[in-house]
């Protein structure tokens, strides 16, 4: 309970930012409110004259009738800007949670997002903001109203007859109570239910990213088994939550059926002692249905409000999470933007790493102890088996992570004093696993330069050898694509990344794999475009295909987290040691 009141204290808060449409809620609510419970008033009186009788007394009760026209007229009107207001609340600030978790997202450091599933998030930011907003709608809907509701009656019930109110006031928080039992059963079912159904949705979202993979191992029915053990979870936590929720609706009302009956008698009684006169028994009766009204109305939708705070507490949680750590003060050199020139504004490219260590599970290490100078200019390759660091030390250089000891310098300043933006825009990246985003060809290509011209944009494209294909498709470079490339192969979506650093030229260079889906032809071509690109630029280069490296500086040999051997390509081959026992089982066949 302690948590949920954060939950809802955090709410609040967002909500606050909406004060003009809340205090216009409030008001459009009590209006409907007293308009509502004039209604009965005005039927008890003509109830009370056709009682008494008498032929003058009819358009004195037409008068009425037109008058109660008149004021549920106004009344639903009321409601219905009211209701649009509450929808305005609801959606604003839905959308400013969801907002505030995306910039979050962007903030968090990689390695929440390397220990999250995608779908768990995803499921977080879209489904769990749906519930909540459905929730929220339900609270403004009922909620104001209902306050505003069990005030009015309860002062008109006082002046009509205040022993029987009195036996509605003692009775009717019952049902109140009896709700605020069950609703505290029911808030960790609704959690669960929505953890599993962000379960379901990783596991769905990482199929479907997969889907040749599974099809071509016949994991189809491993895959529909693990769905339906999922789903059998989620209908099981759905059912409790549903079973116990639902009772709360049937006990409140059945509470407030003994309250109503109760006036009811208690009423006629006084009607034949002439406490009250019919009219007025029958306007109290209206009023004690209202009362009891919205105890059953917040009671039921305790259900919605559980889940929505369940909701709610999964997307705070994700904004609440620690983002990186202070960013830096220092700014870069800034890079030349150039179309075919090679020239670089700054001295940029003087990298040393002193004494670096790193993991990402703490008690498992991985890099340790790595000394490295690199000089402006120098081509550096890195090669290795797999998992013994290559990728990590393009993480730590890119600061997607932070190194766990030693330190990192860019122009003898250490990385963590370096405004990150700063940094990664040194670097241009290219990276074995493509990533596009869905628009045209050519957003993709200019995302490091919006303000690109056509021209260059082009002349990009010719020195990446992407030219081509892109002229034969349909509408060229305004071609829309999506996110999954719809109808590019691997390696025209390799090409793509290539053209975005041959468009924005960095400093740096950081290409892992960066050729790796590209047939034998276009890779010598690609190949001449990056020597051409890596004059003057510090260039970091992983490979699995020896022959790409040859013409580097430095080759690092890296095995388990250190560097075991260091120099260029003959160097390493006249030391006869892991780097040419690697060299030869690709070229001679030894070890093989």
């Amino acid at each position: 309970m302690k948590n949920n009141k954060k939950i809802i204290g955090a709410v609040l808060a967002y909500i606050g930012n909406y004060k003009i449409l809340l205090f216009a809620s409030l008001v459009m609510a009590m209006a409907t409110v007293v308009l509502t419970l004039y209604l009965p008033i005005l039927f008890g009186d003509a109830i009370d004259l056709i009682v008494g009788g008498g032929l003058t007394k009819v358009d004195r009760i037409f008068s009425i009738i037109v008058e109660a026209g008149i004021v549920a007229g106004i009344t639903a009107l009321l409601q219905w800007v009211m209701t649009t207001i509450n929808y305005r609340i609801a959606y604003n600030v839905v959308r400013d949670i969801r907002n505030d978790a995306l910039r979050r997202i962007e903030r968090l450091p990689l390695s929440f997002l390397d220990a999250h599933p995608t779908g768990d998030i995803v499921s977080r930011v879209i489904a769990d903001a749906d519930q909540f907003s459905d929730g929220l709608l339900l609270g403004f809907t009922q909620i104001f109203t209902g306050i505003a509701t069990i005030l009015g009656t309860l002062v008109f019930m006082l002046r009509i007859n205040v022993f029987t109110a009195l036996i509605v006031v003692v009775l009717t928080p019952l049902s109140l109570l009896v709700a605020r039992f069950i609703s505290k059963h029911t808030y960790n079912m609704f959690k669960l239910q929505s953890e599993t159904r962000a379960e379901q949705t990783s596991l769905i979202n990482e199929m479907i990213g997969g889907m040749e993979v599974v099809k071509a191992y016949g994991r189809e029915e491993k895959v529909v088994d693990d769905f339906d053990e999922i789903n059998e979870r989620i209908e099981k936590a759905s059912l409790k939550a549903i079973f116990f929720s639902s009772i709360t609706n049937p006990a409140t009302r059945f509470v407030n059926n003994i309250v109503y009956a109760l006036v009811g008698l208690v009423g006629a009684f006084q009607v034949i002692n002439a406490g009250i006169s019919v009219g007025g028994l029958t306007a109290f009766l209206a009023y004690a249905n209202q009362y009891t009204k919205p105890f059953n109305d917040i009671s039921g939708i305790i259900t919605e409000l559980q889940n929505a705070i369940a909701c709610a507490g999964r997307l705070l949680e994700l904004i609440n999470e620690e983002v990186e750590v202070k960013d830096g003060e220092i700014e870069l050199g800034e890079s030349k933007h150039i179309g075919q020139n090679s020239a670089v504004k700054g001295e940029i490219g003087d990298i040393e790493l002193d004494n670096v260590s790193f993991s990402y599970v703490k008690d498992r290490k991985l890099v340790e102890g790595l000394n490295l100078s690199v000089k402006k200019g120098q081509r550096i390759a890195i090669v290795g088996p797999t998992g013994c660091g290559k990728t990590t030390i393009i993480n730590l250089l890119m600061r997607f992570y932070d190194v766990d000891s030693g330190s990192i310098r860019v122009e003898n300043a250490d990385i963590r004093d370096i405004k990150r933006h700063s940094l990664r825009k040194s670097y241009g990246m290219v990276l074995q696993e493509t990533w596009l985003r869905q628009g045209t060809i050519r957003d993709n290509i200019v995302m490091g330069k919006p303000d690109a011209t056509d021209e260059e944009v082009i002349a990009a494209a010719k020195a990446a050898h992407s030219h081509s294909f892109i002229s034969k498709l349909k509408d060229g470079y305004n071609t829309v694509i999506d996110e999954e490339g719809s109808g590019l192969s691997k390696g025209q979506m390799q090409l793509l990344c290539i053209t975005r650093v041959m468009l924005l030229l960095p400093p740096m260079l950081i290409l892992d794999e960066a050729t790796s889906s590209i047939d034998t032809r276009t890779e010598i071509k690609i190949q001449k475009a990056f020597n051409r690109l890596m004059e003057g630029r510090t260039s970091f280069i992983v490979a699995h295909r020896l022959s790409t490296i040859k013409e580097a500086d430095i080759i690092l040999v890296m095995k388990a987290g250190t560097i075991i051997e260091q120099g260029n390509h003959e160097e390493l081959l006249e030391k006869k040691g892991f780097y040419a026992e690697l060299y030869n089982s690709q070229f001679v066949g030894v070890g093989s």
